[in-house]
C-alpha cells in the first residue's frame, strides 16, 4: 500500500527586523527547525524576496506557502507596509513569491496570522503584536475582523499606539515608561473591546515588568508562524 504523502506548508514571518520561515505539517506542527535572518536595510521587496527564497532553499520539500505581513493585505495585494518600505504597496506578494518558488501562496497581516495560531477560538479575543510597530487583530467566537491595524489608530495626545509603543518609542523613552504606557494602553482596550483574553506576542513583550491582568497573557513568538497553516482552511 503506498503511504498517503501529507501536505507541508512553508510559513513565512515578515518582519520589521527579521523574516522567519518555517514548514508546518497539516495540523500545524513544525517539522523543520525554525531559520531566521536580519530584513534588509532598506527593507524594500527584491532584497527581502531573495532572502526567502534563499531560506526556503534551506528548508526542504514543501507544497504551500503562508505568508505573514506587516501591513494591510488585501487578496494577497499589499495596501501598508508602514515598517518596511513604500516600494511594497500595490505588489501582488502572492503572485511574485509564487512564481519565484513554484507553489500556491496565500498573505494575510502578521498579527491576524499571530491570532489564528493562538486563540481558543470563545468570545472576543485581541492579539496585539510587540515589536517594531504595533500589531493587532481581533477575533469574535474563533471569526477574524481582518486588517484592524490599530496600532496606526489615535491612542494619547493624538499619536498612535505605534508612535507610543513601537520599538523607537522603547529606544526613545526606556523600559520604566514604555511599561506605564503599556499597561495604560491594555486598560484602554480592555475598556474598548470588552475582551474576554488578550494575547500579547512580539519580541518586546521580554521587556514587560508589571503584572497582567487575569485575562491577558504573552504568547510564544512561534505562533505567528504556526497560524500560517489556517490559511489553508477554507
Amino acid at each position: 500500500m503506498n503511504e498517503v504523502k501529507t501536505i507541508q506548508t512553508l510559513a513565512v514571518d515578515i518582519g520589521g527586523s527579521g523574516i522567519k520561515v518555517i514548514v508546518l505539517d497539516e495540523t500545524g506542527e513544525p517539522i523543520t527547525k525554525r531559520s531566521r535572518v536580519e530584513t534588509p536595510d532598506p527593507a524594500k521587496p527584491d532584497p527581502i524576496l531573495k532572502e526567502i527564497v534563499s531560506l526556503a532553499a534551506e528548508q526542504g520539500e514543501f507544497d504551500r506557502i503562508s505568508v505573514g505581513f506587516p501591513g494591510v493585505v488585501m487578496d494577497g495585494v499589499i495596501k501598508t507596509a508602514a515598517n518596511l518600505d513604500s516600494d511594497w504597496i500595490g505588489l501582488n506578494l502572492a503572485a511574485v513569491l509564487s512564481e519565484r518558488l513554484g507553489k500556491p501562496v496565500r498573505v494575510a497581516n502578521d498579527a491576524d496570522i499571530q491570532g489564528l495560531g493562538t486563540i481558543e477560538g470563545k468570545g472576543v479575543e485581541l492579539v496585539v503584536t510587540l515589536g517594531t510597530g504595533f500589531g493587532s487583530a481581533l477575533f469574535l467566537e474563533g471569526k477574524l475582523v481582518p486588517n484592524l491595524e490599530m496600532g496606526h489608530h489615535p491612542f494619547r495626545k493624538k499619536d498612535t499606539y505605534e508612535e507610543h509603543l513601537g520599538r523607537a518609542a522603547l529606544d526613545d523613552i526606556g523600559k520604566k515608561k514604555w511599561n506605564k504606557r503599556l499597561e495604560k494602553a491594555i486598560a484602554t482596550l480592555q475598556h474598548l473591546f470588552n475582551c474576554d483574553h488578550i494575547y500579547l506576542g512580539g519580541g518586546n513583550t521580554k521587556k514587560i515588568e508589571f503584572e497582567l491582568p487575569t485575562n491577558v497573557k504573552i504568547v510564544p513568538n512561534v505562533n505567528g508562524l504556526l497560524g500560517g497553516i489556517a490559511l489553508w482552511k477554507e
